[in-house]
């Protein structure tokens, strides 16, 4: 089957149709999504506007970058302790 990427403004406006009445399992067979793809989005967009939704992946994305970093700086500092700690 096909993998549908969906954007943050078309998943709040599916989240948007269910808030207004329509049938979920509907809406799954129009938008060709499963239940649970439609529950797990309900559970991290529910309530949320399109520019909240923008602010919340743009600060998931800072987040992973700075792990990143600081998982290179850890793995770096381990290094260098496993470096020095050798005798000569």
């Amino acid at each position: 089957m096909k993998r549908k990427q969906f954007s943050e403004e078309q998943i709040i406006g599916i989240l948007k149709e269910a808030e207004a009445g329509a049938v979920v399992t509907e809406l799954c067979r129009k938008h060709g999504i499963s239940s649970a793809t439609f529950y797990a989005w309900k559970a991290k967009y529910g309530g949320l506007e399109v520019s909240e939704a923008r602010r919340l992946k743009a600060l998931e994305d800072e987040n992973s970058r700075l792990k990143r970093l600081l998982a290179d700086a850890m793995l770096d500092n381990a290094g260098l302790k496993d470096l020095l700690s050798k005798k000569w």
